[in-house]
């Protein structure tokens, strides 16, 4: 009789397997810790391999994250994570790759190797912690700390004007843009999972608090009395809706977008735009980026998701085509091809 071979299944991962041991060294009350219980809320429900999965930072509060992941982890230098990222994924391309950033480790000296990952559409996941301020090294201003923000660098007020991480995402020509906030988990979670599953480079600018350096800087969208009118949740084929009954909306009014208000003069929920997240043509994601209170509410969820090949994908596509054409097999017929002399 024939032996049948029982393949013995792995136990689900939970919550509590992607936890580490270390002792998590960030301030009470930082919102790096919602963000940490989020992504171990997210991991599981990929069922992804904890060995296949790999966090990589730069330097600053931010970077501590890979620490208190129980996978594996690389600790870079300031503002290379994302070259490192891109190492690891080109090395590897099973691994899902986690890129983790604060804004100033980011946009200022990692500026050009964020852009160029978006550009070339690596497929990692890149993560960033935006509290408008420098933290770690004890409160100076950021690249999006706003114009007259006063920090131990600006004594008098910032004089410049704040980079918006939205903005350079679409300039950069990147394919997924998502917004969210440390107090939402539960949308963190949503975000995260779906990043984890999109071919290409995938960016989630995270609005983070500070409460050391730059307390309540996100205050107007979080507070209790402001946050039904401030903040707008939009999900792909559904009405840009928002307000305490949902009863505020978006329209489009010429070239530009206006909030109105379902009952009032005439309008009804055929009026309020529907999100497409999925159009190639980034006007109207940029649009939504640029939203922001008093006037407006702000946008969060994912923005931008739309299909392009992987780097690593038209890499291999390359390297494929080529070896079909090229005239040479081996390392010899490379090296005794074209001019060549003998040494005696």
């Amino acid at each position: 009789m024939a032996e049948v071979a029982i393949k013995e299944e792995k136990p689900k991962l939970t919550k509590k397997d992607f936890a580490s041991d270390q002792l998590i060294r960030w301030c009470p009350g930082c919102g790096d810790y919602s963000i940490l219980s989020a992504m171990t809320s997210a991991l599981p429900q990929l069922d992804i391999p904890k060995e296949d999965i790999v966090f990589i930072s730069g330097i600053g509060c931010a970077a501590r994250f890979p620490y208190y992941m129980n996978t594996y982890g690389f600790h870079t230098i300031h503002g290379r994570g994302p070259a490192i990222a891109t190492g690891v994924k080109l090395a590897n391309p099973k691994l899902s790759v986690w890129e983790i950033q604060g804004d100033g480790d980011a946009l200022a000296i990692g500026g050009n190797h964020f852009i160029h990952a978006l550009r070339r559409n690596i497929d990692i996941n890149i993560l960033l912690f935006n509290n408008e301020i420098y933290g770690l090294t004890k409160g100076q201003y950021s690249p999006t700390s706003p114009t007259g923000l006063v920090t131990k660098s600006t004594p008098f007020g910032a004089i410049e004007r704040p980079f918006s991480a939205g903005e350079l995402v679409i300039g950069a020509q990147g394919n997924y843009y998502a917004r969210t906030i440390d107090t939402s988990p539960k949308l963190m979670t949503d975000i995260f999972i779906k990043a984890a599953k999109h071919v290409g480079t995938s960016m989630i600018e995270i609005l983070q608090n500070c409460v050391i350096f730059n307390d309540n800087t996100h205050g107007k969208i979080t507070d209790r009395e402001n946050r039904d009118d401030f903040q707008l949740h939009i999900e792909h084929g559904q009405p840009m809706l928002f307000g305490k009954e949902k009863q505020k909306g978006l329209r489009l009014n010429g070239l530009k977008l206006e909030t109105v208000t379902i009952g009032e003069n005439g309008v009804t929920e055929k009026d309020i735009l529907v999100h497409d997240a999925h159009e190639p043509d980034a006007t109207l994601h940029m649009m939504l980026i640029r939203l922001k209170p008093p006037e407006f509410p702000m946008v969060l969820g994912i923005i931008r998701e739309v299909s392009a090949p992987a780097y690593s994908q038209r890499l291999e596509e390359e390297l494929k085509h080529s070896s079909q054409k090229s005239k040479y097999t081996c390392m010899d017929d490379l090296l005794n091809s074209g001019e060549t002399w003998e040494v005696k």
